[in-house]
Formats: structure tokens, C-alpha cells, sequence
């Protein structure tokens, strides 16, 4: 792609958009960085900045080339503004694949993304190929290709809202891990939803690969196709007695690493299929996740407590996350959940939770929908935050019990992110007694 000498705007300040910002302009590009806040710190010499951006600042700009943040809504009137005198509209990671050369690794889906993308990059590491994780995780794309040693590969972690502005980016391996609805205060219909992330197929050719857990519905693709699962024999990957097979042969003793629950078993699977394709070696893998520990605030252990095991699950956004962790768990439950209103329906949930829960702890803006609901099938207890929440689990779980924060929703109401969430709940657990 060649940009020197054009000019180039880019919206949102954050860090993909900075970095977005800084490859244009070393690229030749004369570049304005725009923000609806009141100061834009941070920028490199030469880029210029513009503050407090509103709708009007849109109208009266102009540009060759538009990049968009993925936190900024591709289709609200801030955006429209911007690209209504634009000459091409992308976003940031559609930028660095326009530079970047290597093999992609591109991961989607609704839970296990993250996990599955540090586990693409150990094994990928481990069987020679240089590899860093990047995009809705990690770094951004856009940054991975200043570095002054470019990786060989990537694991590329793509967001739906990321999915939305790319053009040409064509993963060699493209993972679907799953779909459930997510994000319903951003997109009209689930449809919608799902089309953004099915755009992870849309450039592939005959020669690349697909890896997709079996029963997803991902409509016609070109790429050739590799099925993994926990809940049948039916797939080339499958799950028997703690072990991932390929297509009936041990690749992985599950026993071996610290990868626990039916959702990681999958996340590797998906992890070890993508790497395959690439051509790492099948002695590589179990070297690869021998050390590897889960990311935080995803059904994290933070303590055993008289036998009690206190889960941090706050990266479950979403009520597939939470349905999951369920799922994935052996002991009898107490769930903590609650957070942000996102205008999910949490009825489907209730058949799970009855089989794993014995009791329910609700917080945050959606805790009156969630105590009406869970109500239903376990007793459940309303409290008006986190902290509260642990102490009265202390109370309801018993020896051999499992306390588990999957809030099933975003944490926006009460806390600056998931993150923050799962901190403020492991300081919690920490100072029980």
C-alpha cells in the first residue's frame, strides 16, 4: 500500500488508534489524529492533533484515507461524518495487514478468543516460528509492524467491531470458536452480529484453512475446514479421557498443562489446529502448553478456603461465557453475576444453572432481571456489589463448594472494565479469613 503523501485521518486516540496514526505517518502519510476528548496525549512528532472532534468537525473535513478505532461505532453519525469526504474507510487493523507480510493466525468468536490466541502464539514460538498476539489483544496490528524484528506469524485476535472495517485482510488460518449473542446495545439484530464476524472467511482462498468447532452454522466457505469439539466423537478434534485427539491420534494429555474445563480443552484444540495448518511439527504441542497458566480473570483460582475454590471468571462478558463456565465446572456452584444492562436474554440460561448452581448472587444495573430469573431454579440473593457479594458467599458455599464470579455481562455500570471487576473481586477473596 502506498500512502506517502496522502493524507490520512484517523479517529479515536486510544492505542490503536495512535499506532494506526504513527505507521501512516511513517509511511509517508500527513496524518491528523482526532478525539472527542479534551486532550490527546502521547502522539509522535509530525502527527498532528484535533481534540474535542465533534459531528461538525466531520462534515468540514476531508481526506484520501479514513481509519477508523474498533471502540468507535462504524455506523453511528461520528463516523458518517468523517467518511462522508473520505476516499477509502478502513480500520486500523485493516491498515497493518495492508503492511504486514507474514502468515495470520486470525482468531474470532464470541468467548475463548484471547486464551486461544496466547496459545496459538506459544506454539508457534515453541515450533520455531516467531510469533507475537496482537489486535484485540495484545498489541495492535498496526504496531506489530513497526517493530524493528517483524514476526514471521501472527496471532490475530479480531473483534466484531474489528471484522466490520477490514477489506482485504485474508487470514491463512481463520479460527471460529464459537457464536452467541453479545453486544446487542452496538448492533440492531444478532444477524448483524454475526455477519461482522463471518467476514473473517470472506477474503480466503482454496489454499488457506478454516478451523471451526462442529455444529456452528458458518454458511459456504472456500478454505478448507477443520471441526473440533468437547461434546462428540464426530470432528477431526475431540476430547477422550482428558486428552485432545487429531482425527483419533493423542496429540495432547490435557493433565499435562494447567489448562482446565471443557472451554479451554476446545481452546486448544482450536489453537493446535490452527498451528498444524501452518506446519508445526505435532511433537511441539505438548512442549508448548506444558507451562502455560490461563490469562487472568478467566476462570481464574485465586484461593482454596475451607475447601471452598473462589473462581475469578470477569472476563465472561456475555451469557455464553457464563453458560460455559458453568459448564466447565466439576464442584457444586454459587454464582456471583450481574453488571451492565446489554439487552441479552438470560432465559436459556436457566436449564444450566439449575444443573450446576445451588445458589445465585445478582449485582449491578441488570440484578432485578437476573433475581426474577435465576429465581426460578436456585435461591438468589441481591446484593448491591462485588464485595458484598463475596462475603455473603462465604456463607451459602459449603466444603467441596466452587464460588464463581461469571457475571454474564460487561462491567461498565460499576467498575472501568473487566479487568478492574476481577481485581476488586480477587482483593475480596484475599482478605476473607
Amino acid at each position: 500500500m502506498i500512502i506517502k503523501g496522502k493524507t490520512v485521518h484517523v479517529l479515536g486516540a486510544g492505542r490503536s488508534g495512535r499506532a494506526a496514526a504513527q505507521l501512516a505517518h511513517t509511511r509517508g502519510a500527513r496524518v491528523t489524529l482526532f478525539d472527542s476528548s479534551d486532550e490527546i496525549l502521547n502522539v509522535p512528532d509530525g502527527i498532528t492533533t484535533h481534540p474535542k472532534a465533534t459531528i461538525d468537525t466531520g462534515n468540514n473535513s476531508s481526506c484520501d484515507l479514513l481509519v477508523i478505532s474498533p471502540g468507535i461505532d462504524t455506523f453511528g453519525e461520528y463516523v458518517a461524518a468523517f467518511s462522508k469526504n473520505a476516499g477509502e474507510m478502513i480500520g486500523e487493523t485493516e491498515l497493518g495487514c495492508r503492511f504486514y507480510e507474514g502468515k495470520i493466525i486470525a482468531i474470532t468468536g464470541t468467548n475463548g478468543k484471547t486464551t486461544t490466541t496466547e496459545l496459538v502464539q506459544r506454539i508457534m514460538t515453541e515450533g520455531g516460528v516467531s510469533c507475537v498476539s496482537c489486535g484485540n489483544y495484545g498489541m495492535p496490528l498496526s504496531e506489530v509492524v513497526m517493530l524493528d524484528e517483524v514476526p514471521e506469524s501472527i496471532a490475530l485476535e479480531l473483534s466484531s467491531f474489528q471484522l466490520e472495517t477490514i477489506e482485504s485482510l485474508k487470514p491463512d488460518v481463520a479460527v471460529w470458536l464459537n457464536f452467541d449473542a453479545d453486544h446487542m446495545d452496538r448492533y440492531t439484530c444478532i444477524e448483524d452480529y454475526k455477519n461482522a464476524k463471518l467476514r473473517i472467511f470472506e477474503n480466503q482462498h482454496e489454499s488457506d484453512h478454516a478451523i471451526i468447532r462442529a455444529g456452528e452454522e458458518v454458511g459456504t466457505i472456500k478454505a478448507k475446514k477443520l471441526t473440533f469439539t468437547t461434546e462428540s466423537q464426530d470432528s477431526d478434534f475431540t476430547l477422550t479421557d482428558g486428552k485432545v485427539c487429531f482425527q483419533g491420534e493423542e496429540i495432547l494429555d490435557l493433565e499435562e498443562t494447567r489448562l482446565r474445563g471443557l472451554h479451554n480443552a476446545e481452546n486448544a484444540m482450536a489453537a493446535i489446529g490452527a498451528c498444524l495448518q501452518i506446519g508445526i511439527a505435532k511433537d511441539k504441542i505438548a512442549p508448548a502448553l506444558a507451562g502455560f497458566a490461563p490469562p487472568m480473570h478467566r476462570c481464574e483460582l485465586i484461593r482454596t478456603l475451607d475447601g471452598v475454590e473462589y473462581l475469578n471468571d470477569s472476563k465472561a462478558t456475555n451469557l455464553h461465557a457464563l453458560d460455559s463456565a458453568l459448564r466447565s465446572q466439576s464442584r457444586p456452584v454459587v454464582l456471583i453475576a450481574g453488571g451492565k444492562q446489554k439487552g441479552l436474554d438470560y432465559s436459556d440460561l436457566l436449564p444450566r444453572l439449575k444443573a450446576h448452581a445451588h445458589h445465585a448472587i445478582v449485582f449491578g444495573e441488570i440484578a432485578d432481571q437476573l433475581q426474577t430469573l435465576f429465581s426460578q431454579v436456585v435461591e438468589t440473593h441481591h446484593v448491591e456489589n462485588l464485595t458484598e457479594a463475596v462475603k455473603l458467599s462465604t456463607k451459602l458455599a459449603k466444603h467441596g463448594d466452587a464460588v464463581l464470579l461469571s457475571p454474564g455481562t460487561s462491567s461498565f455500570d460499576q467498575f472501568n472494565g473487566y479487568e478492574h471487576r476481577g481485581d476488586v473481586f480477587r482483593e475480596a477473596v484475599l482478605k476473607l479469613k
